[in-house]
């Protein structure tokens, strides 16, 4: 599919977006659905992996920037509108806890019929930049994304999905804290610097430059733990409810006291990690610059483990990844400066 192709698709999506919001779904009511305000979760780990491509291989492809910039973000949108569509129809509780408040179907009066519009327009929206990607790129890319699209929506949907398990943060931190950046690093490079597939003599081969990878990974712990930290900040916060509507997931499992010892222990493991990493020479010097946000991310912390609930400290968990992956970011654009100027 060519660029043109590609552009002709997703105008004729929007038109689809726009006529549906014109028939009855508000932008504000839409933006809700979405929860446009969480999509940092995938921006940060995406912009992180942008930086690290540019810093240690030197590349940027502006095409597939933008490709996985329009995918990513509305297939996370999709996913988002999946799980508040599915909340909204197995929800046994429907009162007396804010779901008319927090559930924008609900709140905003979204029919049914434009609540899954909306999904399988972003949906389609996102498969086609996915797939235009892919073809800009190789094998790789196509495998990692149907494996994220199938997480993406085992997370919400389907008779069991991930999110009522003991197992959603394991899922969405190496998913949306490792494998999006991963990404983000490779379509820039797509050679055998970082990993290649290939098929001869009906042999599939694949080579994978194991310490490149492993370098990935360590520049975004971060992000996993951080966006770990977000789903289970979000799970201490509705064990009561997650209870009565039958989602069992960690905290559920582990109880309060062991959940929150866990959400400590993430964030310090990450600045642990990052003193180690840089130290060792495996990721940018700057990197300790992280550590300007140790004093805050520990304040907290300790105001999340003293209070949990939705409306005063959930945000907190939002606030440590954000500060914490931005300075991150920051500084891997400091040693990119450094770089140029020797």
């Amino acid at each position: 599919m060519s660029a043109l192709n590609f552009l002709k698709w997703t105008d004729i999506i929007i038109k689809k977006i726009s006529s549906r919001a014109r028939s009855g779904m508000k932008v504000k009511s839409f933006l809700k659905y979405v929860e446009i305000q969480t999509k940092t979760a995938s921006m940060i780990p995406f912009a992180l992996g942008t930086a690290y491509a540019f810093y240690r291989f030197g590349t940027f492809s502006l095409k597939n920037f933008v490709l996985m910039l329009v995918s990513l973000l509305s297939f996370d949108m999709t996913t988002t509108a999946i799980n508040n569509y599915f909340d909204y129809k197995k929800a046994r509780k429907k009162t007396g806890y804010g779901f008319e408040k927090h559930n924008a179907i609900v709140r905003d009066n979204i029919k049914e019929a434009e609540a899954v519009a909306v999904i399988v327009v972003l949906g389609l929206i996102a498969v086609i930049a996915g797939f235009v990607l892919y073809l800009n790129s190789n094998a790789i890319v196509l495998i990692l994304g149907m494996m994220s699209f199938a997480v993406g929506v085992l997370y919400t949907a389907g008779p069991v999905p991930i999110s009522r398990m003991p197992l959603g943060e394991v899922f969405s931190g190496f998913f949306m804290g490792f494998i999006i950046p991963f990404l983000a690093v490779y379509i820039h490079v797509a050679d055998e610097r970082i990993a290649a597939l290939s098929m001869q003599r009906g042999i599939l081969e694949l080579k994978a430059n194991i310490p490149e990878i492993v370098r990935i990974f360590l520049i975004s712990v971060p992000a996993v733990t951080g966006i770990a930290n977000i789903m289970l900040a979000n799970n201490i916060c509705d064990i009561e409810d997650d209870l009565e509507n039958r989602r069992y997931t960690l905290p559920v499992h582990i109880g309060r006291e062991k959940a929150l010892i866990l959400f400590k222990i993430l964030y310090y493991a990450a600045f642990a990690e990052i003193l180690i990493s840089a130290v060792a020479g495996l990721i940018p010097a700057t990197s300790l610059l992280v550590f300007a946000t140790f004093i805050p991310v520990r304040k907290n912390i300790h105001r999340f483990i003293e209070l949990q609930t939705k409306k005063d400290t959930f945000s907190l968990s939002v606030k440590n990844f954000a500060v914490m992956n931005m300075v991150l970011i920051l500084s891997t654009a400091v040693a990119i400066i450094i770089q140029c100027f020797r």
